[in-house]
């Protein structure tokens, strides 16, 4: 089950490495990571998505997430009403004769071309994972030529 974990921490030198470390230490894969600084430059929060069957041992990280001393607050979203995002920009094949039906597809997704240039286009979007994914299936008509997603986001 893939578990959104929201670690609020002090914007201090080596603590990514230290929470990174508390999971690789128990065998299991961060799927995704965000981390940027809050309205307070002094404090960041980590949003991490990790695959994790074991809900016993992802207690133990959270614990031990929590007795670290830059650690603020830990808090599991999984079960949680909560918002997620994520962004992707994807680079596409836009010739003349398909124009068209890729703004027509943009539209109906709410997506955008940030870039147009010899016959690609850049479009950026921002939405809940399925969403991304819907998207990505029908773009493969286009030709995607390269993919940059930011990771998930959420805030409860």
């Amino acid at each position: 089950m893939k578990h959104t974990i929201s670690v609020i921490v002090e914007n201090k030198f080596g603590v990514l490495a230290r929470i990174a470390g508390l999971f690789s230490a128990r065998g299991y894969n961060i799927s995704s990571l965000a981390v940027s600084e809050t309205h307070d430059p002094a404090i960041s929060c980590m949003t991490i998505v990790v695959d994790a069957d074991d809900e016993k041992i992802l207690e133990q990280i959270k614990k031990q997430l929590n007795r670290l001393v830059d650690v603020l607050t830990v808090a599991d979203f999984t079960k949680k009403e909560h918002v997620e995002r994520e962004l992707i920009l994807a680079k596409v094949t836009c010739a003349p004769k398909t124009k068209a039906k890729l703004e027509s597809l943009l539209d109906k997704y709410e997506a955008k071309i940030v870039q147009r240039k010899n016959n690609t286009a850049i479009l950026e979007f921002m939405g809940a994972q399925l969403d991304i994914r819907q998207l990505l299936h029908e773009l493969n008509q286009f030709g995607i030529k390269e993919l940059i997603r930011t990771g998930k986001i959420a805030m409860a």
